[in-house]
C-alpha cells in the first residue's frame, strides 16, 4: 500500500518514498510473529547500530560516489554549508550541516511555536474532549515520559502533541521548537522501532519503547515564547546510533550539551540524530497552543491515501513542514482574560 501526504508549499499530495519497505513489512510481519527473539535482537540498540554501520558505510558508499544517490533522495547540496565535495560518505551526507539562517526562514512573531526538523507531522490531543483526541497508538502518554516523572505527567496530561517523522534523507539536526529555560533533561533507555508508517501501525504505542531524550522547556521565562511547558521528545529508530546534544546560540558553533537551567533560544540547534529515520514528539499544556490551521486542514485531506488513515479509521494525513516553519503560536494562559488565536 501507498502513502501520501500533503506537501506544505504547494499543498500538492505526494507519494512517499519508503525506504527499505519491503524489509521492514518482513521483519514486522514474519519475523515478529514467527520469530519474536530475533525481531528483539534486530530492534535492539546494538543491533540497530550494526546494521546503520553496515547501511551508511558500507553498502551506500557506491551508490553515494557514483553521484546519483543525493539526487535521487532530492537532497539539494547546494544549501550545505559544508562543501558538496566533502560530503563524501553516507554518514557525512546525513549528518550535514546546512545554511538553516538562509534557507529555513523563521517567523518573526515570538509566539509562533516552530516544527524542530525537516520532517512530517501529524497533531493530536491527550483529552478525549477534544476533535484531535487521537486514542494512544502512536505512544503510551505515561510511558513516554518515562518512570517517576509525575511532576511532568501532570502538567501535561490533556494536553496536546504533535509527531514530527524524519525520513533517511532529511536534514538530520533537530532545532527548538520555542525559547525558554530548560527545566529538566534526561534519556529513557528502550528499542530501536523503525518509524516506517507500516512498523508504525503494526506495534503498539512504539515510541513510547524507543530509547528518546526528554527535554522539558520552560517557555514562560522572561524572553521565552510564552507557550507553558513544551516537552520535546527525540525518539531513535531502527538504524540511529544515538542523539548528541550539541546546542548552538550562533549557525553550529560552539556547540554544547543541553543542561537543566540553560536558556534555549528559539529556532537553534539542539541535537543531531545520527543516520536514519526518527521521530520528534512535542508535548503542550492543555490551551497553551493554537495549532496551524493548514496543518490542521490537511490531516483531513480525504484525496491522500495514507496508511495512518487506514489503521485509526479516521484521517490522518502529514504534512511535510520544515525546520523552523510555524506549527503553532502560544496562547495565553486560561483565567487571564485574554484569547490567543492562531496566527
Amino acid at each position: 500500500m501507498i502513502h501520501q501526504y500533503v506537501e506544505r508549499e504547494t499543498r500538492r499530495v505526494e507519494t512517499e518514498r519508503l525506504y527499505g519497505d519491503a524489509v521492514i513489512r518482513f521483519l514486522y510481519g514474519s519475523v515478529r510473529e514467527n520469530a519474536p527473539a530475533v525481531f528483539r535482537a534486530a530492534t535492539g540498540s546494538r543491533m540497530s547500530a550494526v546494521l546503520g554501520f553496515l547501511n551508511y558505510d558500507l553498502f551506500l558508499g557506491g551508490r553515494l560516489r557514483s553521484g546519483g544517490f543525493s539526487k535521487a533522495c532530492g537532497i539539494d547540496l547546494g544549501e550545505c554549508l559544508d562543501r558538496p565535495e566533502s560530503l563524501d560518505t553516507p554518514r557525512k551526507l546525513f549528518e550535514r550541516r546546512i545554511r538553516y539562517w538562509e534557507c529555513r526562514s523563521m517567523p518573526g512573531d515570538e509566539r509562533t511555536v516552530l516544527s524542530p526538523a525537516d520532517s512530517k507531522v501529524l497533531i493530536g490531543s491527550l483529552s478525549e474532549d477534544s476533535a484531535l483526541f487521537v486514542k494512544g497508538k502512536f505512544f503510551d502518554y505515561e510511558e513516554l515520559l518515562g518512570p517517576g516523572k509525575e511532576r511532568w505527567l501532570e502538567a501535561f496530561r490533556d494536553g496536546d502533541f504533535a509527531v514530527f517523522r524524519l525520513t533517511p534523507e532529511k536534514y538530520h539536526y533537530n532545532h527548538t521548537p520555542a525559547a525558554g529555560v530548560v527545566a529538566d533533561i534526561y534519556e529513557i533507555d528502550g528499542a530501536c522501532h523503525a518509524c516506517n508508517p507500516g512498523a508504525t501501525v503494526s506495534l503498539v504505542t512504539p515510541f513510547s519503547k524507543n530509547r528518546r531524550v526528554v527535554t522539558v522547556i520552560d517557555t514562560d521565562r522572561p524572553g521565552g515564547t510564552g507557550a507553558g511547558l513544551v516537552a520535546m521528545i527525540e525518539v531513535v529508530a531502527l538504524m540511529i546510533g544515538g542523539i548528541r546534544q550539541c546546542y548552538s546560540d550562533e549557525e553550529y558553533r560552539r556547540p554544547s550539551p543541553v543542561r537543566p537551567g540553560m536558556f534555549l533560544d528559539r529556532g537553534r540547534p539542539k541535537s543531531l540524530f545520527r543516520p536514519g529515520s526518527s521521530t520528534d514528539i512535542l508535548l503542550f499544556q492543555k490551551g497553551r497552543v493554537a495549532f496551524a490551521g493548514d496543518i490542521a486542514g490537511n490531516q483531513q485531506c480525504r484525496e491522500a491515501r495514507s496508511r495512518f488513515s487506514r489503521w485509526f479509521g479516521r484521517d490522518l494525513v502529514e504534512t511535510d513542514v520544515r525546520v523552523r516553519s510555524a506549527v503553532g503560536r502560544a496562547l495565553e494562559p486560561p483565567g487571564n482574560g485574554r484569547d490567543g488565536r492562531e496566527a
